[in-house]
């Protein structure tokens, strides 16, 4: 499997038990939907390689338990320690409404109810505490678009766009060309 055509799901932090088992924390916000997985991708050297599972279950319901085929000891278990996990992104459940995968909206028209459209999503930034949808405008500028609920209106799917309630004057802020006064000469 290659990389493009997978999701990531977690990452290994530690060993379990005796047996081999390990304990992935899962980036998603319903690790519940994974409790009843038969395989997952582990990415090695820069490549997904299949691992097939006897069980999984929660930890202490934010952990997922997985017991791999094949990984009967700890020592086993120790060296899949930091090692990432993927599923295929045909495996995702659908999403309706205004719910949607990061990866999903690349590409789609982002619309302001009130300025019209406004760019195409180039990308989404999840790193800062506030998640945040980057918007080439058409003059080559970044518009930087928080995501909230109260900002997206909806999501057009077949017509890939994102309609908008920006607050007043997040536009103005990336598209003017307002240059301060330098006032600093008059005070000397």
């Amino acid at each position: 499997m290659d990389k493009r055509d997978a999701y990531y799901l977690g990452k290994i932090v530690k060993p379990y038990g005796i047996r081999g088992e390990v304990l992935v924390k899962l980036d998603t916000d319903e690790p519940e939907q994974y409790e009843d997985l038969e395989s997952v991708f582990l990415e090695i050297k820069g490549k997904l390689i299949p691992f097939f599972i006897r069980s999984a279950g929660l930890h202490k319901s934010l952990l997922l338990r997985l017991d791999f085929e094949d990984v009967d000891s700890v020592e086993a278990a120790e060296a899949l320690v930091g090692r990432k996990l993927f599923l295929p992104l045909a495996d995702l459940p659908e999403l309706t409404g205004k719910k949607f995968y990061y990866h999903e909206i690349i590409g789609f028209k982002a619309v302001d109810n009130r300025a019209g459209e406004i760019g195409l999503i180039k990308s989404v930034n999840d790193y800062a505490a506030q998640p945040y949808l980057i918007v080439l405008h058409p003059t080559g500028k970044e518009i930087l678009v928080p995501i909230h609920d109260d900002l997206i209106d909806r999501l057009d799917r077949p017509d890939k766009t994102m309609h908008l309630n920006l607050p007043d004057g997040l536009l103005d802020v990336y598209l003017k060309q307002n240059e301060l006064p330098d006032d600093r000469d008059s005070d000397r």
